[in-house]
Order: C-alpha cells, then sequence, then structure tokens
C-alpha cells in the first residue's frame, strides 16, 4: 500500500473502508481477515489529520473575525465621511436638510452592507464547521466502532463482524 502522507481526512476514511471491504472473508461467515498494521497505520494518519481540519477551522473562524472587522471598519469610513460631508453643509438649512437625509442613508447603507456581510461570513462558517462535524463524527464513530468489536475478542480469536455478535467463530471453542 502506498502511504497516503498528504491525504485528508475524508481520503483517510475511505482507505479504510476500501481495507475493510476488500478484505478476505471468513469461509461460511462474514467476518474478515483485516492486515491489523494496515488498519492502524491508517487510523494514526487520520488522527494525525484531525489538527490540520482543527486548524483550518480556527482559520475560517479568523477569517470570519476579519471580515466583520473589515465592515465594521467600512462603515465607520462611511459614516465618518457622512459625517463630515453634514458638518460641511449645516450653514445652509436646505442643503443641511439634505445631507441630513443622505447621511442617514449612508448610514443605513453602511449598516445594511455590514450586516449582510457578517451574515454571509457566519453562513460560511457555519457550513465548514458542519463539514468537519460530519468527518470527525464518522471518525469517531469508526473508531468507536472498532473499539467495541476489538473488546468483545478473546485472545486467539478472529476479530467478528457486526453480525456475528452472538455468533461463535468457526472452529468453535
Amino acid at each position: 500500500m502506498t502511504s497516503p502522507d498528504a491525504l485528508e481526512v475524508e481520503q483517510v476514511l475511505d482507505h479504510l473502508v476500501d481495507l475493510v471491504e476488500t478484505a478476505r472473508a471468513m469461509p461460511m461467515s462474514s467476518s474478515c481477515v483485516v492486515n491489523r498494521t494496515e488498519l492502524l497505520n491508517l487510523l494514526d494518519e487520520a488522527r494525525a489529520l484531525l489538527p490540520d481540519e482543527v486548524s483550518r477551522a480556527r482559520q475560517v473562524l479568523e477569517e470570519r473575525a476579519a471580515l466583520a472587522a473589515q465592515g465594521r471598519a467600512e462603515a465607520d469610513r462611511l459614516v465618518a465621511r457622512a459625517e463630515v460631508e453634514a458638518e460641511r453643509l449645516l450653514e445652509a438649512t436646505a442643503v443641511w436638510r439634505r445631507a441630513q437625509v443622505e447621511a442617514d442613508r449612508l448610514l443605513e447603507q453602511a449598516t445594511d452592507q455590514a450586516e449582510k456581510m457578517r451574515r454571509e461570513t457566519d453562513e460560511y462558517v457555519d457550513r465548514k464547521l458542519a463539514g468537519f462535524e460530519l468527518v470527525l463524527g464518522q471518525t469517531l464513530a469508526l473508531v468507536e466502532k472498532g473499539r467495541t468489536r476489538l473488546a468483545r475478542v478473546e485472545p486467539g480469536e478472529p476479530v467478528p463482524d457486526e453480525g456475528d455478535s452472538d455468533e461463535q467463530a468457526p472452529g468453535g471453542r
């Protein structure tokens, strides 16, 4: 087997599934023989890749915060520009009224833009985190399933499949 050093967690999980699906079947049983070393190596690779996934999630959160800060800065610039413009036009009442309306419009527009950017960023981060949650959940389920199966095996017996939990291994005791 080639070492999937640069593979993503999903690819390592695919390797694990493929390893089990292509494993040699035990006669008259739904059990199979899996290369322990190969399986443990793939699980170690998945475990090693998980911190990268968590790091990427942090990076997405930092990007979200940067986008939100950028939106707030843009809103602040628009508000400051509107205030300067309003002060300049304050001399004449009619001009001042128009400036006040425009300043309010710019402020509302900036607020709407900042809110829209925040919502889009939150949705993007939520989608990414949901994907990471799914991958982590699947990995956890595989690990728990493997540990449960290993816990049921007595020394010298082959590892049973899910369907063999109440059946005796071939050859009996």
